[in-house]
């Protein structure tokens, strides 16, 4: 499919901004990162998977009314991810960041681009029902703070020797997949959350929820979400920053 030429346009300079930021921040992990966007019914919605968490992160931006199938206002980030069907692409993230005008809010779709294998296995677009037990997002900042702490003061403690990749990628699996709280959520998608700027200090912690659905954990907050697969979590392969 090549979709390029298209062109959207978000609600507000705002809405435009934290999506550039998003990409930015993906680009940052992989500057070769590839995204896979989809708009309709009032939203636009773009799926990455930074390399150091191995979680999907999602960005839903309202689009301008009437842009859109359903020509709705739409929502930041919704219980639902369900009405995205006018225009599926998976694109550079790169190309997409250069086609975004902050001033105006219109996005330039790039051409399309062959996918990597994650960006065929979404999470469902609906179904999602609150899970208990999550802490508050203060909480949750300061047990990635801690898990870094103890990530660092670990690796220090190896004798130069002993501190090979594979040293410290054993360090990193170990604190990073245990579960936060009394929750099944791996601390490292609330270290992907944080590090991609979805837990911002601020946040209403009402707008902040743990969801389930079809073999799937999301973090949901106001700024993006960070899903996971229950069973085959994947593995930490690069030590945290």
């Amino acid at each position: 499919m090549t979709a390029l030429g298209r062109r959207l346009v978000l609600a507000d300079a705002g809405e435009a901004a934290d999506l550039a930021a998003f990409l930015g921040r993906l680009i940052h992990y992989d500057r070769a990162a590839a995204v896979r966007l989809q708009a309709g019914t009032g939203a636009v919605a773009v799926f990455g998977r930074p390399p150091s968490f191995e979680v999907l992160a999602v960005r839903t931006s309202r689009l301008a009314v009437g842009v859109a199938a359903g020509g709705g206002a739409g929502g930041r980030d919704g219980a639902d991810l369900g009405g995205m069907d006018e225009l599926d692409v998976t694109v550079s993230a790169g190309e997409l960041l250069e086609g975004i005008d902050e001033a105006t809010g219109a996005v330039l779709v790039p051409r399309a681009v062959t996918g990597p294998p994650w960006a065929g296995v979404l999470p469902p677009r609906g179904g999602w029902r609150q899970v208990p037990g999550l802490p508050g997002p203060d909480a949750m900042r300061a047990a990635v703070a801690a898990a870094v702490a103890e990530f660092r003061a670990r690796d220090e403690a190896l004798a130069p020797e002993d501190r090979t990749r594979a040293a410290r990628d054993r360090i990193g699996r170990e604190i990073w997949s245990r579960t936060l709280g009394d929750t099944e959520l791996p601390l490292r998608a609330v270290h992907a959350a944080h590090s991609l700027g979805f837990l911002r200090p601020g946040a209403d912690p009402a707008a902040v929820a743990l969801l389930s659905a079809a073999g799937w954990l999301r973090l949901r907050t106001p700024y993006g979400s960070v899903a996971v697969r229950r069973a085959g979590l994947g593995v930490l392969s690069v030590a945290p920053v």
